[in-house]
């Protein structure tokens, strides 16, 4: 193991999921770890831009707006992935707990959370630079895909 780590040969191989190694219940652990991470960051990141925002109303600017916002595209670019991440994320934490001891908990503090970000992002961007129809499309894509991806699996599981 130890030369194997040290010379750089497919080193990542061992700690890659084993079906025969590795219990369920581990992966889902790690998973629910990685997916709370990922929508931590995202959701710090929604909640409190890159670079700020603005401190006073001068300049055309307006106090508490992004500051990233004035780069229109890259703003956009950002609120995009970071929203498709954060609810990717949340699908994730929703499936990986679904039939867990309060369960119906754990999906209105998601939910909720959801709301708190939308309420955060929307205080923080102006208006004339993002669509927030986009925004909410991205919001909800891992949500489609998955019942989309779930509808394909019923109908094409009939043989």
């Amino acid at each position: 193991m130890l030369n194997r780590l040290s010379t750089g040969k497919s080193w990542y191989k061992h700690f890659q999921y084993e079906e025969g190694r590795d219990k369920p219940g581990d992966v889902r652990n790690i998973m629910l770890v990685v997916a709370a991470l990922i929508a931590s960051v995202t959701f710090q990141a929604g909640v409190n831009p890159p670079g700020g925002v603005w401190q006073d109303n001068d300049n055309g600017h307006h106090a508490g707006r992004a500051i990233y916002a004035s780069q229109s595209a890259a703003y956009y670019v950002f609120l995009i992935s970071n929203t498709f991440a954060l609810s990717a994320s949340i699908l994730v934490i929703i499936s990986l707990t679904h039939r867990f001891p309060f369960h119906f908990e754990i999906i209105i503090a998601t939910v909720s959370m959801i709301v708190t970000y939308g309420s955060a992002i929307f205080a923080v961007t102006p208006d004339e630079s993002v669509r927030f129809r986009y925004v909410i499309a991205a919001a909800s894509v891992p949500f489609i895909l998955r019942c989309l991806i779930q509808l394909f699996n019923i109908v094409f599981k009939k043989e």
